[in-house]
């Protein structure tokens, strides 16, 4: 059971007992880690309801379980099932709707260094809560920085290098990154980095000088996104891109995502090496492909549940900003299929790859499954494709899009984001870098901004703190 106050529905049979609970833990998956749902409803208008609004009163409630203490839960006070409200209205409610805070609360970095990290062999920087604008000649070590700041998150960072590489040439023990922040759960003191120019070495993180477990629990502190010049062919590239581009998306909310794309890629690995044998043991290859059914779905769910959530967003907010708002689709797996419970999914995803074992066996790879979905963009204001749009319209999408994501990650989880923005400022005119600039101060965060012209960011004014990069160092 997950809350104290609902209870548990009765299934007459033993099937319909996992399909019901399993719809509902892949429901969940994003909702369930949230720690900001205060909306208080008052009148509720028709249009509204017909969004489907809440019209209850949230509060937390304590889970039952106290062994997982990062999982949140939340009740209906009216005493309303769960089930009802698990539409996109759970956290996302109107301007009828009255919400808890004003503005999320800002997490922020009080306090960086790194040590042989890229061009930096050392470095100090004392913050306070402004944005941080860096400018400095191009190769001057700006990005890097961002690139630093990046890896207070899982992953690899934003440009998703070999940890050998990242260790300044000549270093010879690796490279570290300290941060202060004032974090989700209060202050912080994080470190990370990794010992040794090993390939294939994994990075260390400990946070206030204890080692953690794993890198998921710095998004128990803050959650970090970005937009970097490497994401403009976003709309034109592979598919590839813009499916790691959602799962970036994804992992903000619910980083167990990331497990997920990883245990189904290695159970599709084991399917190949199978299908490429010449009597591949039949029990086997149907024990990898239902593990694949299960984890592909879930990816597949969590997947449609942000596009849901951000499309909510931007139809509350669609005309009132300085940048055109994204449709957002997917498309190349299960697409026939919306609407049916992840339980009847698995089972047709799991048929797929029997009936495919032939012709995946002879194309040497899998040929079904959410490695080859596509996200589908649009431009809504023009109703057209985003691939079609000219080069200012696509970048002017993207930060919008990136813009609608982090606002999503404030609403959602009460904590806004730190942005990093590389080169933002460069193909944008005068009025939307000065609209950039409000918007991004409206999120609540903290942001790093980099640039070559300091000029391109007057319009922040002294809600920002200037600094200038040269040969990996910096100066006010």
């Amino acid at each position: 059971m997950l809350l104290e106050e609902i209870e548990e529905p009765v299934f007459t049979g033993e099937e319909l007992a996992k399909q019901a609970e399993h719809q509902r833990s892949i429901r969940l998956s994003i909702v369930m880690p949230l720690s900001y749902c205060t909306c208080t409803p008052v009148k509720s208008s028709e249009a509204a309801e017909k969004r489907g609004f809440p019209t209850a009163v949230w509060r937390r409630a304590r889970p039952r379980d106290r062994s997982t203490p990062r999982a949140r839960a939340f009740r209906l006070a009216s005493g309303e099932s769960l089930s009802a409200c698990l539409g996109r209205a759970f956290v996302l409610p109107d301007r009828h709707v009255e919400r808890g805070p004003a503005m999320p609360h800002k997490v922020y970095l009080s306090r960086l260094k790194l040590s042989d990290f890229r061009n930096y062999a050392a470095l100090s920087l004392e913050l306070d809560q402004r944005h941080v604008v860096l400018t400095g000649e191009n190769g001057a070590g700006k990005t890097n920085l961002m690139e630093a700041i990046s890896f207070l998150s899982p992953g690899r960072g934003l440009r998703r290098a070999a940890y050998a590489d990242v260790a300044r040439v000549g270093a010879a023990d690796g490279f570290s990154v300290f941060a202060a922040v004032e974090g989700m759960d209060g202050p912080v003191e994080i470190g990370t980095g990794t010992a040794g120019a090993e390939e294939g070495q994994s990075r260390r993180l400990r946070l206030n000088g204890t080692p953690a477990r794993t890198v998921d629990e710095l998004t128990d502190h803050l959650r970090v996104l970005w937009l970097t010049p490497a994401m403009d062919g976003l709309f034109t590239g592979p598919s590839s891109d813009r499916r790691r581009f959602l799962d970036r998306l994804v992992l903000s909310l619910d980083p167990e995502h990331g497990r997920r794309a990883s245990e189904f890629d290695r159970a599709m690995r084991s399917r190949n090496r199978l299908l490429s044998e010449f009597r591949p043991d039949p029990a086997w290859l149907t024990a990898i492909e239902r593990e694949m059914a299960g984890l592909g779905v879930s990816m597949a769910l969590a997947r449609l549940e942000m596009l849901g959530l951000l499309t909510a967003l931007v139809e509350r907010s669609q005309g009132g900003g300085s940048f055109p708002s994204a449709g957002l689709s997917l498309a190349g797996f299960l697409d026939d299929c919306h609407g049916l419970p992840a339980y009847d999914l698995e089972e047709r995803y799991l048929s797929m790859l029997s009936d495919g074992r032939i012709r995946d066996a002879a194309a040497g790879r899998t040929l079904e499954g959410p490695h080859r979905s596509d996200l589908l963009i649009r431009h809504r204001e023009k109703d057209m494709e985003a691939e079609r749009c000219s080069t200012g319209e696509q970048k002017a999408l993207l930060v919008g899009l990136v813009l609608a994501h982090a606002r999503l990650v404030g609403d959602l989880t009460g904590h806004a984001p730190v942005l990093l923005l590389d080169e933002i400022a460069a193909h944008l005119d005068q009025g939307r870098r000065a609209a950039l600039f409000d918007r991004v101060d409206e999120l609540g965060g903290q942001a790093f901004m980099t640039g070559t012209d300091r000029a391109m960011f007057e319009a922040l004014g002294g809600r920002a703190c200037h600094l200038t990069v040269a040969n990996g160092r910096v100066s006010e």
